[in-house]
């Protein structure tokens, strides 16, 4: 398939919202909508907006991908992370000193409307490409790096040909243990794996000269469809290991059961949880799909209860400006126990802390 061809079939004004899908905003809807996609642009994959049931105006997977007047609520941080403090080459992040993150593109098949990089949603990524040689060079001159991370954006928006140049560039260096692709692709445009051999033929070879991790971002058990699954498998057939990371959101998988389903159904699939993350306070995403650290912590442990042990392998975590902050448990008088799980400071790796709570609280900086 020409996949970016049919990328642009995706619907990113509010017009192909009513047209299509038999939505009808008022005229003051429109405006702040049409606000909100000139900021934060707004593109959905038709096979992700066929997951939506357009009866129910919960609908999760709608909650995700169609925009709401409530992100005009700007309270909170388009750098939540401070990511911009430890960029080191145009496109390349170096937060901890394993890890390089490279920023390999700004676009993806659909917008997430939780995304904590709303800032570079929809931005050019030519200028990124242009600086592949200093990022090389700097993972390269880094020996301390062991793992490197391609992500965006989604690492899987990059050309067949970019994507090759990334691998046979990166399993060359003896000092990586892995390479890692962050990807929503297998979830909202998944026929971009399965009907791609060229990619699935590039990333065969090199998973045979460097082991490749693929890490997804499933939210919901209704992202788990059989169209999805096809891509999954195609690439476990490449011999890559998947694992994931879901965000925990308000309206989304609020719900211990729901959770539960999802992490069942992935590990069924042969999906490894990673981490739930915290959603984190960006603006206009905080006040829409944050929850209380208390109230996420009790979900996840009851979800929990329903796992089996290898469902249990993943660490519920906020990723702020000083790492990521595992959350352990509640103590006594609204008291929570956290710990350093990675830091950037180094000092602080595994040091184990408490703080006091407050009841609506969602994020410790």
């Amino acid at each position: 398939m020409d996949w970016a061809k049919e990328l642009e079939q995706n619907v990113t004004t509010v017009e192909e919202l009513e047209e299509k899908l038999m939505l009808h905003f008022t005229t003051e809807e429109k405006e702040k909508l049409n606000e909100i996609i000139d900021a934060y642009p707004m593109s959905v994959t038709r096979f992700y907006l066929s997951l939506i049931d357009f009866k129910d105006e919960r609908d999760p997977i709608r909650r995700m991908c169609i925009p709401s007047v409530k992100e005009t609520d700007m309270n909170g941080s388009l750098d939540t992370s401070g990511e911009s403090d430890n960029t080191v080459v145009t496109g390349l992040q170096h937060k901890y000193r394993q890890t390089a993150l490279i920023l390999s593109t700004n676009q993806c098949a659909m917008y997430c409307r939780h995304c904590f990089r709303k800032r570079l949603v929809g931005q050019s990524s030519a200028e990124i490409i242009k600086h592949m040689d200093e990022i090389i060079s700097y993972i390269n001159n880094h020996k301390d790096i062991s793992n490197v991370l391609i992500s965006g954006g989604d690492s899987f928006l990059n050309t067949n040909n970019t994507i090759k140049n990334y691998l046979e560039k990166l399993s060359a260096m003896e000092q990586l243990d892995f390479i890692r692709f962050g990807t929503r692709v297998p979830i909202t445009f998944p026929m971009r794996i399965y009907e791609d051999n060229e990619l699935l033929k590039i990333l065969r070879e090199y998973s045979n000269k460097k082991k490749i991790y693929i890490v997804t971002h499933y939210n919901h058990p209704n992202e788990l469809t059989e169209t999805s699954k096809r891509a999954i498998n195609a690439l476990i057939d490449c011999g890559i290991i998947i694992k994931n990371q879901t965000v925990l959101l308000k309206g989304v998988n609020d719900d211990s059961n729901i959770l539960a389903d999802l992490i069942n159904k992935m590990t069924g699939w042969g999906i490894i949880p990673y981490y739930i993350f915290q959603c984190r306070p960006v603006s206009g995403v905080k006040n829409q799909f944050q929850l209380p650290l208390m109230r996420g912590y009790k979900i996840v442990e009851e979800a929990k209860a329903r796992l089996n042990g290898h469902g249990k392998c993943f660490r519920y975590v906020l990723s702020n400006k000083n790492g990521k902050v595992e959350i352990l448990g509640i103590l006594k008088d609204n008291t929570m126990l956290f710990k350093y799980h990675e830091s950037k400071d180094e000092a602080n790796y595994g040091k184990v802390f408490t703080k006091p709570i407050g009841k609506d609280q969602c994020w410790i900086d």
